[in-house]
């Protein structure tokens, strides 16, 4: 008895001891996976940024160093034919001497682009604001009233949401031809104001608001309106912001819709201007390709805050 009272004390340290290994062993594999993620995750961003990160150095370049080093893609072969790679590009990040000579030709000497740009913001901005407006106005309906009738609706929404624009373009196309309006504006704003994607979107994320909160608000003698205002639009700020952020990208670089609704190529957005470049302005394509990523880029940097808030936020009163 008295050996086994003595042995007591040197196991249970023992005890403690392979615990603590273990403990330590445990932290350090959780470590090397973190780490391990880690560079998987920076390998990815790293491969995913560097085609940017290309167009932006690269417009920057004079013309004379893109044609030296791009200028063999576009080579023409004996029957006139192009030859999209005639032999290895050299693909360069950091330009010999950094040159404004193509953003010169397209901000100054070249007003298409311009006008082409501007294409994009007035088709794209009456989309974004309105699409919103509707979506929030038909979300809160949904959320507010349900029932049978409500409810096929709104599956009828997703199953609109899960077809690609091309499903619907021929309909879109005779629609718009039925009410003349093809070749104008309105042939482009009228089904993106109506796209369901928004309406998905906040239906879910206002269906997450307490009942109790709009409960709340009508005992004390607030009306619809005032709900919808004062209350709904607050707790969705997130959304709507998360909404608007992936709208705009999406009509953003919107090709199809102009190429078949619009037969005038003077109305056509640059995102559709610019698979129409000249092969022999690469450099050109390189500035007009920045310009066009900025809008979205500082859209996205703006709002990023608020698209991680929409995504994550799961309804009802913070604090």
């Amino acid at each position: 008895m008295r050996k086994k009272a003595v042995d007591m004390p040197g196991q249970e340290d023992k005890r403690i001891l392979l615990d603590r290994r273990a403990a330590i062993r445990r932290k350090r594999l959780h470590t090397a996976r973190i780490a391990l993620a880690t560079l998987v995750a920076a390998a990815f961003a790293i491969l995913f940024l560097m085609p940017i990160v290309l167009t932006i150095t690269n417009s920057f370049m004079a013309a004379s160093e893109i044609s030296s080093n791009y200028g063999k893609i576009f080579a023409t072969d004996a029957n006139g034919g192009k030859v999209y790679i005639a032999e290895k590009v050299n693909l360069k990040f950091i330009p010999d001497m950094v040159s404004f000579s193509q953003y010169n030709t397209v901000l100054l000497k070249s007003p298409e682009y311009l006008l082409k740009f501007w294409n994009s913001v007035i088709l794209v901005g009456p989309i974004v604001v309105f699409q919103l407006l509707v979506a929030s106005l038909a979300s809160y309906g949904f959320t507010r009233y349900r029932g049978r009738i409500r409810e096929m609706i709104f599956f009828m929404y997703i199953i609109l949401m899960l077809m690609p624009y091309q499903v619907t373009l021929v309909p879109n196309y005779l629609v718009s031809d039925w009410l003349n309006l093809l070749d104008t504006n309105w042939a482009i704003w009228l089904p993106g104001i109506v796209s369901p994607f928004a309406v998905f979107l906040l239906t879910k994320f206002m269906r997450r608001i307490p009942e109790s909160v709009m409960e709340a608000a009508q005992i004390d003698g607030a009306g619809e309106w005032q709900i919808y205002r004062r209350i709904c639009m607050p707790l969705c700020k997130g959304a709507i912001c998360s909404a608007a952020i992936l709208v705009f990208i999406d009509y953003w670089n919107m090709v199809e819709q102009p190429l078949i609704l619009l037969t005038d190529a003077e109305s056509h957005p640059l995102s559709v201007f610019l698979s129409k470049i000249n092969a022999g302005e690469i450099g050109l394509a390189f500035a007009v390709a920045t310009i066009y990523m900025v809008p979205s880029l500082l859209i996205f940097l703006y709002g990023e805050e608020y698209l991680v808030d929409g995504i994550t936020y799961q309804g009802g009163i913070k604090g």
